[in-house]
């Protein structure tokens, strides 16, 4: 192995999908951050739901918005669907791990919340059925995914796309983009 090599490979792929990210999300960030900010003025929530490394980073963002991200302020009200074990279980084990979202959303979720599947494909089902009842219930089925959209396509809306086909770098860019998110919420919200 050319370390060497390596090193600068990874910067340069890096340095390339955040540019042709920032030039092909624009639009879909600021319809998410549209819909977030008028979610939490009507008292409404934001849910984040993945698997893996998505799931960490719904946790990471939820965190952000619940406790503070830049500054202390007012919590908004945010939680990830994916860190309560006891749900987890008896979902995926009573009914099919498939609907490991899609329940939580069914429980917890309102018209006005607004919902963030993560998932760098876009073809997780239990992401997709959390979108699906999201939708069905009057939720904003939002979503961060990458190559190409996946199955989310025509469901998630708004729908950030990362343009990659590389995971780490699709899972890089749903870090950055989400914590763009906290930060401009924090400053729509006027909290900062």
């Amino acid at each position: 192995m050319n370390l060497d090599a390596f090193f600068d490979a990874e910067f340069e792929e890096l340095t390339a999908v955040a540019a042709a990210t920032k030039s092909a999300t624009r639009k879909s960030f600021e319809a998410l951050l549209s819909a977030c900010t008028a979610s939490v003025k009507t008292g409404g929530k934001i849910m984040l739901f993945g698997n893996g490394g998505s799931a960490s980073d719904a946790q990471h963002l939820a965190t952000e918005l619940a406790v503070r991200f830049k500054t202390d302020r007012a919590p908004i009200a945010a939680l990830a669907l994916n860190t309560d074990s006891s749900a987890l279980t008896a979902i995926a084990n009573d009914f099919h791990y498939d609907r490991l979202f899609s329940r939580q959303v069914e429980a917890l979720g309102k018209p006005g919340d607004v919902v963030i599947g993560i998932t760098t494909s876009g073809n997780s089902e239990n992401v997709v059925q959390g979108l699906q009842m999201a939708k069905d219930m009057g939720i904003v089925p939002a979503a961060l995914g990458g190559k190409g959209g996946g199955k989310l396509n025509g469901l998630a809306d708004p729908y950030i796309i990362v343009p990659s086909t590389t995971t780490a770098r699709i899972q890089e860019m749903h870090i950055m983009l989400g914590q763009m998110l906290c930060g401009a919420l924090e400053q729509e919200l006027g909290l900062v």
